[in-house]
């Protein structure tokens, strides 16, 4: 079987072996990613970085969020797949190399492009559809905004909850608590979705 697919792989031009190969390598790539993200083993509360708004943490980004996302790993298997099976499917319609290469790329980006759009848009609506405030106590926290001291306000803080990192205002039990201090909930104003902190 393995010298058969061998002679057919060797007998294709090279630019359809960069097709094929592209396609089928990143094809693989992709059905692993899926299947690790649908058991739920694509990321954990500590290790994730893919931001939930501006800035997120999947451990499959290279970068810290917003439209750089799109450079992620994630992203860049979903251009080779769009680019390797664009390639083969075009390859009998489109005789120049150079549209055939071009149009192939365009496929490419019109891939990334979709699974990055419909990858945010299911990050978000597990956020918003499994976040529950009260999950949140006693869980550490690291403060996004200064916390100004007990009774003069209210701060921000990031906190990781079933995988996503949410940001949601915090007051503090003493002293005003500095941006980048790691601190521990010890309740919650559930009527206005805020939560109590003290430095660790």
């Amino acid at each position: 079987m393995f010298e058969n697919i061998s002679l057919w792989y060797s007998d294709l031009s090279l630019i359809q072996q960069i097709f094929w190969g592209c396609a089928i390598v990143a094809t693989i790539i992709f059905l692993i990613q899926f299947l690790l993200t649908f058991i739920g083993l694509d990321g954990t509360d500590g290790g994730d970085l893919d931001f939930v708004g501006d800035a997120s943490l999947d451990g499959d980004t290279l970068d810290t969020g917003g439209a750089m996302s799109l450079f992620s790993i994630r992203s860049i298997v979903n251009f080779f797949v769009g680019f390797g099976w664009g390639g083969v499917c075009f390859a009998d319609l489109i005789e120049s190399t150079t549209l055939l290469m071009l149009v192939s790329i365009l496929v490419g980006l019109a891939f990334a492009s979709l699974f990055f759009f419909i990858w945010r848009q299911a990050r978000k609506f597990e956020a918003n559809g499994t976040m529950r405030i009260a999950d949140c106590e006693g869980r550490t926290a690291r403060v996004y905004l200064r916390i100004p001291a007990k009774g003069e306000g209210m701060g921000k803080v990031q906190i990781s909850v079933g995988g996503s990192i949410h940001e949601l205002d915090a007051q503090s039990t003493g002293e005003a608590i500095p941006t980048g201090t790691n601190v521990r909930v010890t309740g919650i104003i559930t009527d206005t979705q805020t939560l109590i902190v003290e430095c660790l």
